[in-house]
């Protein structure tokens, strides 16, 4: 029976897998930056992942990162769950990435956290591209809110998406692709665990991916997978 593969191997094959499909699309090598999704998972495993050469980490929920987060390697720390502005401060406080600005009042809380805390996080606007996902602007409207938030001292970097769980994917990432060239910055957040290869056809620079790191999750709640 073959032995299973430790976290470390597990890291590995998986960067080697996204350099190949990158590689396979033209694209330069380090073109795509691993987010490892670390929910549920415990601390112990966010320490094996960065010590295997992960750089980028990212939780759902405030109350598992102050859990796991605190005093970790160099690492970049992004929040990639839905924003409550009365959690705003915490979030600025504890996270370099916010990717999951899907309105106004939500960036406009961060800001002010920023200005509270004399640093902001670089953010993202969420994008909705899928009929059955609840959270993110349309298309068309996160030109906008990007050049808002842009005027009150935010630095909005790029674009996340989550793809649709059935239907046409490729349209949907064609939309998040558009929009961040209207946006501008530095990332598409596009991909995940079933759809990054897709993803990354469609130019993602960074891919949210948990399971093929960290192994199957514990389900402790009734929700969609994100990982």
């Amino acid at each position: 029976m073959a032995l299973a593969l430790t976290l470390g191997e597990r890291v590995d094959a998986f960067r080697a897998h996204v350099d190949q499909v990158v590689a396979a699309e033209g694209r330069p090598a380090g073109a795509v930056t691993i987010l490892g999704v670390t929910k549920t998972h415990p601390r112990a495993a966010v320490l094996a992942a960065i010590a295997a050469g992960i750089t980028d980490v990212g939780e759902n929920y405030l109350q598992e990162a102050r859990e796991k987060y605190a005093d970790l390697p160099p690492v970049r720390k992004h929040f990639i769950g839905h924003i409550q502005t009365n959690k705003a401060k915490a979030i600025a406080a504890g996270f370099d990435v916010v990717q999951s600005v899907d309105r106004l009042d939500a960036g406009l809380a961060l800001a002010k956290a920023g200005g509270t805390l004399g640093h902001a996080p670089r953010v993202l606007i969420q994008v909705n591209v899928s009929p059955t996902e609840r959270f993110g602007v349309a298309p068309s409207e996160a030109p906008a809110l990007a050049r808002r938030l842009r005027d009150e001292g935010l630095t909005v970097d790029g674009v996340m998406a989550i793809g649709p769980l059935e239907g046409n994917v490729d349209a949907a990432f064609a939309q998040a692709q558009s929009a961040f060239a209207a946006v501008g910055g530095n990332t598409l957040s596009l991909g995940m665990s079933a759809d990054w290869e897709r993803a990354i056809h469609f130019g993602s620079t960074m891919i949210r991916v948990g399971t093929a790191i960290f192994g199957p999750r514990e389900t402790r709640e009734k929700e969609r997978e994100s990982v």
